[in-house]
Parts: C-alpha cells; sequence; structure tokens
C-alpha cells in the first residue's frame, strides 16, 4: 500500500475588507484543502515598498497535502486580493495517524 502524500500546513494572510472565508470555502470545495482556519483579526507590521506599514489582516492556516501545493498556489493568487500574497509552506512531521489519513483524503 503506498503512503499517503505528505501533510503540510500553508499560511497565507487576507485583508479584513474582504471575505476570508469565502477564500477559504473555495479551497475546501476545490479539494485543494480539507481544512482552513480563519483566525480573528491582528495587526501586522511589514516592509512594503521602501516603507513601514501597518495593517489589520486575518492569518488562514491551510492544511492540506504536498501533492496538492502547486495547484493551491495558483488558486490563491488567482483568488489573492495582494500583489504579493503571504504563501508559507510548513511541513508537518508528525501528528495523529487518522487525522493525518483525513487531510490526504479530503484535500
Amino acid at each position: 500500500m503506498t503512503p499517503p502524500p505528505a501533510v503540510v500546513l500553508v499560511l497565507t494572510t487576507f485583508p479584513t475588507d474582504h471575505d476570508p472565508v469565502a477564500l477559504a470555502r473555495a479551497l475546501v470545495d476545490e479539494r485543494l484543502a480539507a481544512c482552513v482556519n480563519v483566525l480573528p483579526p491582528m495587526s501586522s507590521v511589514y516592509r512594503w515598498e521602501g516603507k513601514v506599514e501597518q495593517a489589520t489582516e486575518h492569518q488562514l492556516i491551510i492544511k492540506t497535502t504536498s501533492a496538492r501545493v502547486q495547484s493551491l498556489k495558483r488558486r490563491l493568487s488567482d483568488l489573492h486580493p495582494y500583489e504579493v500574497p503571504e504563501l508559507l509552506v510548513v511541513p508537518v512531521s508528525d501528528g495523529a495517524a487518522l487525522y493525518l489519513r483525513w487531510v490526504s483524503d479530503s484535500a
């Protein structure tokens, strides 16, 4: 039996003046993610075009598999309002076997 694809977390931020739940639902509906957590608004401080900026954003935690990352990147690029959206892929080294299997089966 082949092992399931590796599970990864993908992190992105999303502006509060857009609907992060609509993005989350699209990713899950399209089987690019098994689950997306939309965290409450937070303050982000960052450098953009030579200036220090501050914005209120949501952090999204996307659970998917390594096999779906490239498709997820393309879709996130289509749906995201930022010119350069955050997109960090974090490998999952261990977890509950049943949960990891569910992510693999759902994404």
